[in-house]
């Protein structure tokens, strides 16, 4: 099992950037594939990036290519998600997950175990 605790959630002006943190504890961490869920007000959690767990692939949801960026440090057993050039319909709690999928997963039933969420709020 593996604890996973994110962090670096805020409110941003439209144009800012914002990096999130998820620091996980309990089983080895580079077992897992990591990825970012967000969740807005009234709206279904979804999808927006995951990785590999060696890094060495990463998958996005359209609307966040070129804006976001995941990564992971192994040493550290954390994965990062920054994020540049933030619009108000970023807006949402930014979920943290990991998947012990051997490849790069997007659905949320792929996912085994989630941290509690940071909000992202963007004003614009």
């Amino acid at each position: 099992q593996v604890q996973l605790v994110e962090s670096g959630g805020g409110l941003v002006q439209a144009g800012d950037s914002l990096r999130l943190s998820c620091a996980a504890s309990g089983r080895t961490f580079s077992q897992y594939v990591m990825g970012w869920f967000r969740q807005a007000p009234g709206k279904e959690r979804e999808f927006v990036t995951a990785i590999s767990r060696s890094g060495s692939n990463t998958y996005y949801q359209d609307s966040v290519k070129g804006r976001f960026t995941i990564s992971r440090d192994n040493a550290k057993n954390t994965v990062y998600l920054q994020m540049n050039r933030l619009k108000p319909e970023d807006t949402a709690v930014y979920y943290c997950a990991a998947s012990t999928s051997t490849v790069v997963r997007r659905l949320r039933y792929e996912y085994d175990y989630w941290g509690q969420g940071t909000q992202v709020t963007v004003s614009s």
